[in-house]
């Protein structure tokens, strides 16, 4: 999520908006695309991978999450939220049946049951002013953004059981909060050695050393407006929402370089924030940030494009 706000915050919110600059992209690839209605959706912001044809997409004001269908085209309700809570980035750790989500302005993460919806454990990381804002899963645990602190947090899983939490201080280039928004978006390897963090004030994304917090900027990645993320393989797919568009690019094997493939676009995008890969298709989740901060529009979906 690019733009934080809360109602404390709304007017340094919108000020920042007027601050983003638009840069020249390589000429963008058209692609087919669909949406699926979120019925009910006060907003929306993070989604993830459900599994085959499946995925997962937040009510964003409400902490609620939708489990959607690229098969049926639809989506229905599974988790409800208590009162309070926000639901930003996510990521679900299938073989342990837990959904992880970022709570954005909260300070905190929250662990659901997939089987049921229920809430299974809660972490406050922080408190105000902050924005907890993504997750990545690693072998043994899942990892958190703070989009307004130098620090990733760590929230370890022993035996399929969420356990304790703990904060990681971060160093170089991603330690920067000098930005209205700042780390965002989060990927790992495969063995969760290197973290890769999108900072959306540098237009950057930093790889980070997940033992030690120390980061080196990705060159030949220059991504605007950045994001969520989203690595497989060597590939990274970047989005840069209020450009709608999403960055296709080619790492080298030790995560130093990096340089584009393509930009992908559809006329459905509405300020698109995090993106997932199910089956064949990019599944994108539509903030419509632009109807207003909070956003105010009648109804909300996710875009689901063609990859390249």
């Amino acid at each position: 999520m690019t733009t934080r706000w809360t109602r404390s915050v709304a007017s340094a919110a919108v000020a920042a908006l007027g601050a983003l600059a638009l840069l020249a992209t390589p000429a963008s690839a058209a692609v087919r695309d669909g949406a699926i209605t979120l019925p009910g959706a006060t907003g929306t912001e993070g989604v993830a991978s459900a599994g085959g044809t499946r995925f997962y997409a937040g009510d964003l004001l409400t902490g609620d999450v939708y489990l959607g269908n690229l098969r049926t085209g639809t989506a229905h309700k599974v988790v409800h939220a208590p009162a309070g809570r926000w639901a930003v980035g996510m990521k679900a750790d299938l073989a342990h049946h837990l959904l992880f989500v970022a709570g954005g302005p909260t300070g905190a993460g929250y662990v659901y049951d997939t089987r049921t919806g229920a809430s299974v454990a809660s972490y406050q990381f922080a408190s105000a002013p902050t924005f907890v804002n993504d997750v990545a899963l690693v072998p043994g645990g899942a990892w958190f953004t703070d989009s307004s602190r130098a620090a990733l947090y760590f929230v370890a899983v022993r035996n399929g059981v969420p356990r304790g939490a703990s904060t990681l201080a971060l160093s170089g280039p991603a330690a920067d909060t000098s930005g209205q928004f700042n780390n965002n978006g989060i990927q790992a390897t495969a063995r969760g050695r290197w973290l890769l963090v999108a900072h959306t004030g540098q237009g950057a994304v930093n790889v980070v050393d997940a033992r030690t917090g120390a980061s080196r900027t990705i060159a030949g990645v220059s991504v605007p407006n950045v994001d969520g993320i989203l690595l497989s393989g060597r590939t990274l797919w970047a989005v840069r929402n209020f450009d709608n568009e999403v960055v296709e690019l080619h790492l080298s094997g030790d995560l130093s370089s990096g340089r584009v493939r393509t930009v992908l676009t559809s006329p459905l995008f509405e300020v698109p924030a995090t993106v997932a890969k199910v089956g064949s298709r990019l599944v994108l989740s539509n903030t419509k940030f632009d109807t207003g901060l909070p956003p105010t529009a009648s109804s909300y979906e996710v875009v689901v494009i063609r990859r390249h």
